[in-house]
């Protein structure tokens, strides 16, 4: 017995079973009992069960699964007298009762476990919209959001109740409607009319000016024809060359009758804006000197009938002018309604 767990028995050394980390794989042979093949010996460095080739799979976190490992040539369990690592395939196994294996726990290994396999990504979750801001900046942008939101609110009451057919609201608060929209968001439905304009009207400007050779008077300046020039070939024209001195003179037309008295606080509004859009428009314009005075005047054209029409139409353009208006501080740009001391109607010369 002392010969077979590693006594000497005879002329040669046995050795001791070696310790088996991992049982064997399903379906390989049991290893035999006792002494193995006649004649085998296993090497010096197999006879400790604590070698680097026992723990090399378990210290790299590798799952023993029975099939060849990198670098070793000795699939299956070896038993004693079973060849030498890299001496080529086992010999033929003995049958017998199985040894008794001990398995043991694999030992702490660093790395992540089965139950954290794979790895779920680490940190805090990427906020978007408001929640990334910080506090103080989530109020800022709230308080405008709903300060734009009541002004989107306001402005689609407004132009409704100017637009809507007489009511219990337009006849109690029609003068603050009116307010709110004129002259900027003024409503103009003469495109679905059912005549619909059919002349092209242009408005001009000559101004009264004081400069070195005393007080002239200039030529008519075409104020249509200069926004024209803007838009005509350029793919986005601007909104205020396209309406802004267009939707003046509509506003002023509509507010005078044929004798340009005004027929309301509209026709008093509309006189205001007007001239300011012109002293706008002289203000990059070379007058030669100080403008005191202006007057303005509209050509209306009727708009030619086409080439296939037995229509002839007159496309001679008629005038209508203005009287002389005093300039004041109030009709330059960047000027107040308060810096205003003069009514500024003087018929023309």
């Amino acid at each position: 017995m002392d010969a077979d767990r590693g006594g000497d028995a005879g002329d040669r050394k046995k050795a001791p079973w070696p310790e088996v980390k991992a049982p064997p794989a399903l379906g390989s042979p049991p290893p035999a009992s006792g002494d193995g093949a006649p004649g085998a010996e296993a090497p010096p460095e197999e006879t400790s069960g604590t070698g680097a080739e026992d723990t090399e799979p378990e210290a790299a976190g590798l799952e023993d699964t029975g099939t060849e490992h990198t670098g070793r040539e000795d699939a299956g369990p070896k038993g004693v007298g079973g060849s030498a690592a890299g001496s080529g395939p086992a010999g033929p196994v003995p049958s017998g009762p199985a040894p008794s294996v001990s398995v043991s726990a694999p030992s702490a290994i660093p790395g992540p476990s089965a139950s954290s396999w794979p790895p779920v990504p680490s940190g805090r979750r990427t906020e978007e919209g408001l929640a990334a801001l910080s506090l103080p900046y989530q109020v800022v942008a709230a308080m405008v959001l709903t300060v734009v939101g009541l002004l989107a609110c306001v402005q689609l009451a407004m132009v409704f109740l100017h637009v809507a057919p007489s009511n219990t609201l337009t006849k109690q608060h029609g003068e603050a409607v009116d307010k709110w929209i004129y002259p900027e968001f003024e409503q103009n439905w003469k495109l679905f009319a059912p005549n619909p304009l059919q002349q092209n009207i242009a408005v001009h400007v000559r101004a009264e000016v004081v400069g070195r050779d005393g007080r002239t008077t200039t030529g008519w300046t075409n104020l249509s024809g200069m926004d024209g020039e803007a838009i005509r070939g350029n793919p986005l024209p601007s909104h205020v060359h396209q309406n802004e001195l267009r939707r003046a003179w509509d506003f002023y037309t509509g507010s005078h009758d044929e004798e340009n008295r005004p027929n309301g606080l509209r026709g008093e509004l509309s006189e205001q804006y007007i001239r300011r859009i012109v002293m706008l428009r002289l203000s990059g314009l070379d007058n030669g000197g100080t403008v005191e005075r202006i007057q303005i005047r509209s050509a209306v054209s009727p708009v030619g009938s086409p080439s296939w029409s037995d229509t002839k139409v007159s496309t001679e353009p008629t005038y209508r002018e203005l009287p002389w208006w005093t300039v004041t501080a109030a009709d330059l740009p960047g000027g107040r309604a308060g810096d205003r001391t003069a009514s500024g109607t003087e018929e023309e010369k």
